[in-house]
């Protein structure tokens, strides 16, 4: 059984395209995260039947479900094909669907760590520099113009990615791999670590 953490990626609404992806995410393609914002999911893997992802997106967009799980194949380049499952999360606000958000889960034998291992979206570093510096949740919503449900959401997926238990568990953590600039308060992660 696969125990590695799932990569991230959001995506719009129209065309199902992505809006940002991690590292790591994007790496599964053979691409930059920058390189790979602009294009559609279904660009980029295929379900078994031809066509399924997409009319699955369909119904994930028009409200007929709010989450889809999906087994896909994709091209890491031209050497490698990615075996992954796919969960797809839609994300409602006030005016109806938001967004998506993407979790690949990549199938098979664990490989190498990845040379992006470490690295944070923007949004991910200023989380966990809040969370260092004692951050309430409403706090960090207000800084960071999220609603608490989505800090609460980005902590969650930072405390599995760290493998850590909680809170002061993650910032403990994130200081052990050296993420934060040594000897500065209030902590900032490393520059060179932000995507």
């Amino acid at each position: 059984m696969n125990h590695r953490r799932p990569y991230t990626a959001h995506a719009c609404s129209k065309e199902t395209t992505i809006t940002a992806a991690e590292a790591d995410f994007a790496a599964q393609f053979g691409l930059s995260p920058r390189e790979i914002c602009g294009r559609a999911v279904s660009d980029l893997l295929q379900a078994g039947a031809p066509g399924r992802l997409r009319h699955r997106f369909t119904d994930l967009c028009e409200g007929r479900t709010d989450c889809l799980t999906e087994r896909v194949t994709g091209r890491h380049g031209s050497d490698r094909v990615l075996t992954a499952s796919l969960t797809a999360i839609a994300i409602t606000g006030p005016a109806g669907l938001a967004g998506i958000v993407l979790l690949l889960h990549p199938l098979g034998k664990a490989s190498e760590p990845h040379p992006h291992e470490l690295t944070l979206s923007q949004l991910d570093a200023r989380l966990l520099e809040g969370l260092a510096s004692g951050a309430s949740t409403a706090a960090l919503a207000a800084r960071l113009y999220l609603s608490r449900q989505g800090i609460e959401y980005r902590v969650t997926q930072l405390l599995r990615r760290f493998d850590a238990a909680n809170r002061p568990a993650l910032v403990g953590r994130a200081h052990s791999l050296g993420l934060f600039v040594p000897g500065q308060w209030p902590s900032r992660v490393r520059p060179e670590l932000i995507a």
